[in-house]
């Protein structure tokens, strides 16, 4: 059994049923340019030149990567000014950022890092570890804003500099996940030592950032008196290379239809997100290229298992006859205008973590009907519709978030078990008080969630589904398996990360054994780029700013005489607009 506080508090993951499905484009996935005929196997040679604006949906707060967890437009932003220990690439591995190395003991309970020597900030100063042990002192410091987890981690780990460009962090347990926390953004010491922590939110280094990343802070773009942008020009002593686009103009707007109208206007060269409303205009534009990727989310049904009034769901073959029941590609197709995946469990494809020997479970509803027939429940004689076992119906509510999307999966959901013969009666409640009113105190019968796991690549099911999480935390279908529980411990506890991969794999069959939850879907994100920007590459994101992980190598012009494309190519001049 898990033992001490530390496991149970971490991670932060919060369970959230949103208000809109993300719009994608699935078939788009991965699209790269195309090469043209006759282009030599090298591929165009890029230079150094151009601009690039990018239409962002939202508004500038302020750029302070420890303040934008709110903020998606200024996530952003706040992901080229800035540089964090480690980046996590599509598979959600660790990679080098400005840490070069680091070594775990044995134990798994100390961490040692190497910082790049060659790290600046964006004003010439050396990047040491005494500005990283700032902010972390800064996150345990109560009176930043920022998630109450985040400050009891901080404060609950010891840190030790040896010198300038070494340190070590020593955790109170082993705790395998814990570089998922090493993304945050590093403030200068030099810049912020002076701003009490209760004054940083509202600081003027908050709108003239100086950061460590690939592109450093120029100008506020201002019209009529308000931000309505923010130029950026490239570092050129950033620590993984000059960036080859000289400089990146990020535009606000209102709106997705907005967004696009302006790359129709010549504004901008790339969109932030496409979204259903916008996805089909945005596809007959001819110089757009797509580029889609799995979310870190999950829309799933929960069947509490706990809940006496419906005492059917404890049985696995009623929950699998459920599931089959379920025809989600018609969802999919027809409710979210095929704009996601069909889930195959609680660890995402395409990850370290993921077991790919798992299959959906297809849509066949007279295997579910034959299952239920096996497990004696029956229409009742004196007729009806709804299966009976033992005088107890198969009926039950099923809560739902208030919204438009959720409200049409829930009547495709009520339509297909009802031709099993199970009754649900739907309840639509805000989002908020789904959460505090039935999920937190286990009064709902069978309710349909999205699970959000963004900014957390590591797997970590943990806190959904092991026992210790029945009572108090989000193992919101009060899952009570020791064996599947056994695969999170020791996962959690584990550095090594083949063992911790087995350990899952095994944790993913129990669960498909099982059942104790029904995944449906994996929304996708679709990111649109002018096919003038080349070097753009996009896999599986945990959070849509990770579209910008090697944004320095983009580029916009290439060398006189290098191979020359006529579709998805950086063309020799760019003719970008400036800002």
């Amino acid at each position: 059994m898990a033992n001490g506080g530390f496991l149970r508090r971490f991670r932060w993951q919060i369970l959230l049923a949103v208000v809109a499905v993300i719009a994608i484009g699935v078939l788009l996935w991965g699209q790269k340019p195309a090469t043209a005929p006759g282009t030599v196997n090298s591929g165009p040679v890029p230079k150094r030149g151009g601009v690039y604006t990018e239409a962002l949906i939202g508004h500038l707060s302020r750029l302070n990567p420890l303040l934008d967890g709110g903020n998606q437009a200024d996530r952003d932003v706040d992901r080229v000014l800035n540089c964090g220990l480690v980046r996590f690439d599509a598979r959600g591995l660790p990679q080098p950022s400005l840490a070069e190395s680091w070594g775990i003991s044995a134990d798994g309970a100390v961490y040692n890092f190497a910082i790049r020597k060659n790290a600046k900030w964006h004003d010439g100063k050396p990047v040491t570890v005494d500005d990283v042990l700032f902010t972390i002192e800064l996150m345990r410091n109560d009176a930043l804003p920022i998630p109450p987890a985040i400050h009891s981690l901080w404060k609950s780990v010891k840190v030790k500099k040896f010198n300038d460009y070494t340190f070590q962090i020593r955790l109170p347990e082993p705790y395998a996940p814990f570089l998922d926390y090493l993304t945050f953004g590093i403030l200068p010491k030099h810049v912020w030592k002076d701003v009490p922590p209760a004054e940083i939110v509202n600081s003027p280094n908050n709108l003239q950032p100086i950061g460590c990343g690939p592109y450093r802070f120029d100008s506020l773009v201002v019209k009529d008196g308000k931000i309505t942008g923010v130029a950026l020009k490239a570092f050129k002593d950033y620590y993984e290379g000059h960036p080859f686009i000289d400089r990146v103009v990020f535009r606000y707007y209102d709106t997705p239809k907005q967004a696009l109208q302006a790359y129709k206007d010549g504004e901008v060269l790339g969109i932030q997100r496409i979204t259903t409303d916008i996805l089909k205009p945005a596809l007959a534009e001819p110089a757009l290229n797509f580029y889609t990727a799995r979310l870190p989310r999950m829309t799933l049904i929960y069947l509490n298992l706990g809940n006496q009034e419906v005492p059917f769901f404890k049985d696995k073959n009623v929950r699998k006859a459920l599931y089959l029941g379920l025809n989600r590609r018609w969802m999919i197709d027809h409710v979210l205008n095929g704009q996601a995946m069909i889930a195959t469990g609680p660890i995402f494809p395409g990850t370290w973590a993921y077991y790919n020997k798992l299959k959906p479970i297809p849509y066949n509803p007279d295997r579910a009907i034959s299952i239920l027939k096996k497990d004696k429940f029956v229409i009742p004689a004196g007729g009806g519709d709804v299966r009976e076992k033992d005088g107890k119906p198969l009926a039950f509510e099923l809560v739902y978030p208030d919204d438009e999307v959720h409200a049409a999966l829930a009547k495709e959901i009520q339509r297909d078990w009802s031709a099993l013969g199970a009754k649900a009666t739907l309840k639509a409640v805000p989002y908020e008080k789904l959460i505090t009113d039935y999920l937190e105190p286990r009064t709902y019968q069978a309710a349909l969630v999205d699970i959000d796991l963004t900014r957390s690549p590591d797997p970590d099911p943990y806190p959904f589904w092991h026992q210790t999480q029945i009572t108090n935390g989000q193992n919101y279908a009060m899952w009570d398996n020791r064996r599947a529980s056994e695969y999170l411990e020791q996962a959690r506890i584990t550095p090594d990360i083949i063992k911790r991969q087995k350990l899952y794999y095994n944790f993913q069959v129990v669960f498909e054994e099982e059942l104790p939850a029904l995944p449906l879907f994996y929304p996708v994100y679709t990111y649109a780029v002018d096919k003038r920007v080349g070097g753009v590459q996009l896999g599986p994101v945990f959070d849509i700013s990770d579209r910008f992980n090697r944004i320095n190598k983009w580029y916009l012009a290439v060398q006189a005489g290098g191979a020359k494309q006529q579709s998805g190519s950086a063309p020799s001049s760019t003719g970008t607009p400036s800002p």
